[in-house]
């Protein structure tokens, strides 16, 4: 019955000097987050880098506007358009339409 004697072994008794003292279980807790929080942030970052690697950034060059057109041929009812900007912003702002004044619209 071999089996039985390695079952049947005494459990070993800790003294009260080779106890674990809270303060160290906390700090143990508390530095292996924060080295598995270092972990994930060194990942992420090569991860990152090699993902910028692989991908190529073309840079867009802003549309110009061409000058022929004009800011009326752009909108074509340009009244409606105005009166559509002012009452959403008179709605969202919660005032009364007729104290909203809008100067000028560009186009962005």
């Amino acid at each position: 019955m071999k089996g039985l004697s390695i079952l049947a072994a005494p459990a070993t008794v800790l003294l009260a000097s080779e106890t674990i003292s809270p303060l160290s279980v906390l700090g143990l807790g508390i530095s292996i987050v924060f080295i598995g929080l270092i972990c994930i942030i060194i990942l992420i970052t090569i991860m990152g880098r090699i993902v910028q690697a692989f991908t190529k950034k073309e840079k867009k060059q802003p549309e110009t506007v061409p000058a022929a057109i004009s800011q009326e041929a752009a909108i074509p009812n340009r009244q409606e358009f105005v009166a559509a900007v002012t009452a959403a912003i008179a709605e969202d702002l919660g005032q009364d339409v007729s104290k909203i004044r809008i100067h000028s619209i560009r186009r962005v």
